[in-house]
């Protein structure tokens, strides 16, 4: 059972969010709230939650702030923002918070379905417009370590060939074929790499290794 909170303050697309879902026996909502603080005081009672789809425009505590306060209390939470925006503001901030996919309104059942799934599975998912705007972004956006720490940083080999893979867009699934290992062991490893590159999420990560020579 995968259980889900949405956060959204229109209640339209708060009832199409959950008919979009509702054809998923496997998919159990826990929490819905209409703001961020609304979101926060129900996961203070109750943290048992997989995966938010977080709306970012929101009365009191937007999706944003909400997403960076969450990652700092309840760091295992996969957060997917889903929401009407994709200007460049809006998908930075919310990288910079700690997003772990980013897909808008207009996405179809089973494509958020297969969203979730992957997201829980360690990937990052993006439309296909939000996904040619993070790029763009990645192009006039630096994430640095510190010297000092640059040498600290030693991946092992298969660390390396997984960053390679996930260069590539490879799912952990595809990954896991393509080194003839598991997808838990992809998800451990990648796990690990997060750590290593002090990284809050896939995007960042793999920006972190190419500009400090990891890949």
């Amino acid at each position: 059972m995968i259980k889900i909170a949405i956060a959204d303050d229109n209640l339209f697309a708060l009832k199409a969010i959950e008919e979009k879902l509702s054809v998923n026996e496997d998919i159990f909502i826990t929490h819905i709230a209409q703001n961020g603080l609304e979101l926060l005081k129900l996961l203070t009672k109750n943290s048992e939650i997989d995966l938010i789809l977080m709306d970012i425009e929101m009365p009191v505590l937007n999706g944003i702030e909400t997403t960076e306060n969450i990652k700092q209390q309840f760091p295992d939470i996969k957060i997917v923002m889903i929401t009407i925006y994709d200007d460049d503001e809006y998908i930075f901030n919310a990288i910079k918070a700690g997003a772990d996919s980013y897909i808008l309104k207009e996405t179809k059942a089973d494509k958020i379905y297969e969203t979730i799934i992957d997201t829980l599975n360690g990937g990052s998912v993006m439309s296909p417009s939000i996904a040619l705007k993070t790029l763009q972004l990645l192009k006039t956006t630096t994430y640095s370590i510190p010297k000092k720490d640059i040498e600290k940083i030693t991946l092992s080999k298969r660390e390396t060939e997984i960053l390679e893979q996930l260069s590539n867009g490879f799912t952990n699934k595809r990954i896991a074929e393509n080194l003839f290992i598991s997808p838990f062991t992809v998800k451990r490893h990648i796990e690990n790499i997060y750590q290593k590159l002090q990284a809050r999420n896939r995007i960042e990560m793999l920006d972190k290794a190419r500009k400090n020579g990891l890949i």
